[in-house]
């Protein structure tokens, strides 16, 4: 009986394909001479390019609100009367304008929750996802009422605090383009505040990042989770780092703490 031949070893190729498959990083490029090879030299100045689009480019808000008819929709600006000078003075990404300020509908009796979508640090991201995540979070939030969705040039997330105040909401969520990344261009990030004013902290706030269709997560996974975390917001009145998503835990069962992954914010933009 003839036993069979052992497998030849990995290569140092086959090791860095491998690699690569888990990670959209950039790794195990390799080299030719004393520089990249071209192709990836080529990838990462496209990568570049694309990052670079997606803080500059304009949002075009007027077909963003017909991507979310029929909802009602209000268009306001901040402080920043252009894109340099929003990029240069983040202060002002996170106040009203007075215009927009008057410009504001009536708020009534107020409503549970406001939907804020800024242009954020990627518009195309915002342009290109914007809608289908609000639609998605509005599917999880029934019996809740909901304001009109805001849209808001030049915004920064704390832009938010003013209109949900002015708006009366008890909970404000702002959907921003996030900073892009020489990986991923148009991430968006949703943000909850609960009893929005001017003056809140980063610490109040939730955050759920990283939600595109290019492996990150999803539309309809964000708005599930953002859909927990709202209810208990309401429940407890309260939000930021009070405020954790015990999905995972309870799913785990009893026992498992290691399995809690709370939601908290991330650095401020």
């Amino acid at each position: 009986m003839t036993s069979e031949p052992p497998s030849p070893a990995p290569t140092l190729q086959d090791i860095w394909t491998t690699l690569r498959a888990t990670t959209p990083a950039r790794i195990g490029l390799g080299r030719v001479g004393n520089t990249l090879p071209l192709a990836d030299v080529l990838d990462f100045q496209l990568a570049h390019a694309r990052a670079r689009d997606a803080v500059h480019a304009p949002l075009d808000a007027d077909a963003l609100a017909a991507d979310l008819a029929p909802l009602p929709v209000v268009q306001v600006c901040s402080d920043a009367p252009d894109r340099p000078t929003y990029l240069r003075r983040p202060d002002l990404g996170r106040t009203l304008s007075k215009a927009s300020f008057s410009a504001l509908p009536p708020a009534g009796d107020g409503c549970d929750v406001l939907f804020v979508i800024g242009d954020g640090l990627s518009a195309t991201g915002v342009q290109s996802g914007a809608a289908a995540l609000v639609r998605a979070c509005i599917a999880e939030l029934h019996g809740l009422s909901i304001g009109p969705v805001i849209i808001a040039w030049q915004a920064r997330v704390a832009l938010g605090d003013p209109l949900g105040e002015a708006l009366r909401a008890r909970v404000v969520v702002v959907v921003i383009g996030e900073r892009p990344g020489l990986s991923v261009a148009d991430s968006l990030g949703l943000y909850l505040t609960y009893g929005p004013r001017p003056g809140r902290a980063d610490s109040e706030r939730n955050c759920i990042s990283n939600i595109h269709a290019a492996g990150g997560l999803s539309p309809a996974a964000a708005a599930a989770l953002l859909g927990r975390l709202l209810r208990e917001s309401l429940r407890l009145g309260l939000s930021g780092v009070d405020l954790k998503d015990d999905a995972a835990l309870l799913l785990a069962g009893p026992g498992t703490a290691s399995a809690y992954t709370p939601i908290e914010e991330t650095p401020s933009r």
